[in-house]
């Protein structure tokens, strides 16, 4: 089948075929955006077709909650060979991902500014990303590996899919199951929930287009409800509030 003939009708017929085959929706999205991918680099990029069909992900699936403890990344990275530690050390410090770190080049990076401009993001709008001291600190390390491209291997650009062999073989050595490399994106995410971020603040940061794909993280940020959760502590309140200590078990 050619590209200028994908339809509605025939991602339709794909999507029931999948579920025929017993897969879940977090599977068959996972097939949906890949197809809607290579869709839009097929008409922005290479300039194949003009237009393709509107890609809608199926509902139901459950949000993935995988994320690491300042610990686990660091037992992570101290597995990790050279390259690919700078790698995960630079997603955890920005939230960038894989794709948008290996795709970085010298010409937009600007370490005095602490800024690096990202020309290709998922969502298809150029973005800039501010650098910490941790982010500036990685990219410092890797000059003079490659020309063009920040991160290199043995002065080769790295690949947008970095879950090769070395990968799997980090994560068995530091003794971390089911994790994505995306996953060091809400790993990011969350850290910087649990730091006090804001919501909005998280959104600007991520690139991300809504909100809603940030509230997800909201659980993490406790602290708007501390004062709220100690209005019936015990000490200091001037209201008859019981004594739970007197029910202490000893």
């Amino acid at each position: 089948m050619m590209l200028n003939q994908i339809n509605g009708d025939v991602v339709w017929s794909v999507v029931q075929g999948e579920v025929k085959k017993g897969n879940k929706p977090a599977t068959v999205n996972r097939y949906l955006s890949t197809m809607r991918s290579l869709l839009r680099m097929a008409r922005d990029e290479w300039q194949w077709i003009d237009n393709f069909p509107k890609i809608r992900l199926l509902k139901g699936e459950v949000e993935r909650d995988r994320w690491l403890t300042h610990k686990e990344a660091e037992r992570l990275i101290c597995c990790c060979a050279p390259h690919l530690a700078a790698l995960v050390r630079f997603a955890l410090a920005t939230g960038c991902r894989a794709a948008e770190i290996t795709g970085l080049e010298w010409n937009r990076v600007d370490l005095n500014r602490h800024t690096a401009w990202l020309n290709k993001t998922k969502n298809g709008t150029p973005r800039g990303v501010p650098l910490n001291e941790d982010a500036v600190e990685v990219l410092k390390e890797q000059i003079g590996q490659n020309l063009q491209f920040c991160f290199a291997h043995k002065g080769q650009p790295l690949r947008a899919d970095v879950t090769n062999t070395a990968w799997h073989n980090a994560l068995a050595k530091a003794g971390i199951e089911d994790f994505r490399f995306h996953d060091l994106r809400h790993t990011w995410a969350s850290w910087h929930r649990q730091a006090g971020t804001s919501c909005d603040e998280l959104k600007d940061l991520g690139g991300w287009k809504s909100r809603a794909m940030v509230d997800r993280y909201a659980k993490f940020a406790t602290e708007n409800l501390l004062s709220a959760a100690s209005r019936i502590e015990r000490r200091g309140s001037g209201h008859n509030v019981l004594d739970l200590s007197r029910f202490r078990h000893v």
